[in-house]
C-alpha cells in the first residue's frame, strides 16, 4: 500500500487530546481535545491544502515578486503564488521532515535546510509538538549553520474550528489594536488603527459575513508575556491561540478565497515574527548570526465547558 499523500504520519496523545504531524512538512493535519475536533486540517489519503496546518519558514506570508536584497546582494525566490506575483510560505512545508524523540505526548521533527537559489544559507530546523493539561503547544527552533549572517521569519497556518459548517455564528476575540493595510497583492502598504472599524475584535464579537485576509499587529499581551486569540461557538466548546513574544504579528484569514467546500469552514490565526514582505521592507526581519538561535512557542488551548 503507498505512503499517504502527506508522508507517514506521527501522534501524540494525552487523555482525550489528540494530534496528528505528517511527514510532509512536519505539518499539525489534525488537533482533537474530547469531542472537539479543534482544526480544519485534512484527511489522511489527502494533499494539505492551502497551507493547512503548515509551518512557515524560514518567513512566513509573502515576498512581494520574490526578490529581495541582503547584504548587499540581490536574490531571487520561485515564485509560487503565480497569480498575485509572490514568493509565499517558506521553503519546507512540501519537503519530508524526520522524526527524532518520539513519546507518548511530545513529537520533535527535525530538518536542516541547504542553501539553495534564492536562499543561500544553511538552517537547523525543529518542531516540537507536546500535549499537556493546558492544550498544545508548538515550539520551533533555528539555527544558523553557516559562516554569515542570514535572514529569518517563522510562522504557522492552523484554521481554526469550534463545531459548525462554517464559521460565522463563531465568536472572535483578536487582541491586536492595528491592522496592516494591503494592497491588490496582499502586501502592507501602510497600518492603521482597528478602533470601530470592520477588522476591530478587540472585545468578542460574532465573525458574521466579515471576511478578513488581514495582518494584526501591536497585539496586547498577558503578564506572561502571551498574546491570546479566543474562538467561540454560540453555545458549546470555545478555544484559545496564543502566541509568546516571539511573535508579535497574527494574519487572520476567513478563507473566502478557497474552493467552495472548504470556504469559511475554519478561521485560519497565524503567529508570524515578521509582517508579510519584511524580507523587503526589513520590518521585523530577524538577522541570526553564525551559531545563533532562534526560539518562539504559540499553542491551542481547548475549553470543553459548556
Amino acid at each position: 500500500m503507498p505512503d499517504p499523500p502527506s508522508g507517514r504520519q506521527f501522534e501524540i496523545a494525552r487523555g482525550t487530546q489528540q494530534a496528528v504531524v505528517t511527514e510532509v512538512g512536519a505539518t499539525l493535519r489534525r488537533y482533537r481535545a474530547g469531542d472537539l475536533e479543534a482544526l480544519d486540517g485534512f484527511e489522511i489519503d489527502e494533499m494539505c491544502s492551502a497551507g493547512r496546518g503548515q509551518p512557515l519558514l524560514p518567513w512566513p506570508n509573502r515576498i512581494r515578486d520574490g526578490r529581495y536584497s541582503f547584504a548587499g546582494v540581490d536574490y531571487q525566490l520561485p515564485i509560487n503564488e503565480v497569480e498575485r506575483g509572490n514568493a509565499i510560505h517558506g521553503l519546507v512545508r512540501w519537503n519530508a521532515w524526520q522524526p527524532g524523540e518520539h513519546t507518548g505526548e511530545r513529537l520533535l521533527m527535525q530538518h536542516r535546510l541547504h542553501p539553495e537559489q534564492g536562499y543561500p544559507f544553511d538552517l537547523d530546523l525543529t518542531i516540537e509538538y507536546s500535549l499537556s493539561e493546558d492544550g498544545l503547544t508548538v515550539t520551533m527552533t533555528a539555527v544558523n549553520l553557516g559562516a554569515g549572517p542570514c535572514p529569518f521569519g517563522a510562522g504557522a497556518h492552523p484554521y481554526l474550528r469550534v463545531g459548525g459548517e462554517v464559521i460565522d455564528s463563531a465568536t472572535l476575540q483578536l487582541p491586536a489594536e492595528s491592522r496592516l493595510e494591503a494592497d491588490e497583492r496582499a502586501i502592507p502598504v501602510g497600518r492603521s488603527s482597528v478602533e470601530g472599524s470592520q477588522f476591530d475584535f478587540l472585545t468578542p464579537r460574532e465573525i458574521g459575513s466579515t471576511a478578513l485576509d488581514t495582518g494584526y499587529a501591536d497585539l496586547r499581551r498577558g503578564p506572561d508575556g502571551r498574546a491570546r486569540a479566543a474562538l467561540s461557538a454560540p453555545a458549546g466548546p470555545s478555544l484559545t491561540l496564543w502566541a509568546d513574544e516571539s511573535y508579535p504579528y497574527l494574519m487572520v484569514f476567513t478563507g473566502d478565497p478557497l474552493e467552495p467546500e472548504r470556504r469559511r469552514r475554519g478561521l485560519a490565526i497565524e503567529p508570524m515574527t515578521c509582517p508579510p514582505n519584511a524580507f523587503q521592507t526589513g520590518e521585523a526581519l530577524l538577522v541570526l548570526q553564525p551559531g545563533e538561535r532562534f526560539t518562539g512557542s504559540w499553542g491551542i488551548t481547548p475549553d470543553l465547558t459548556p
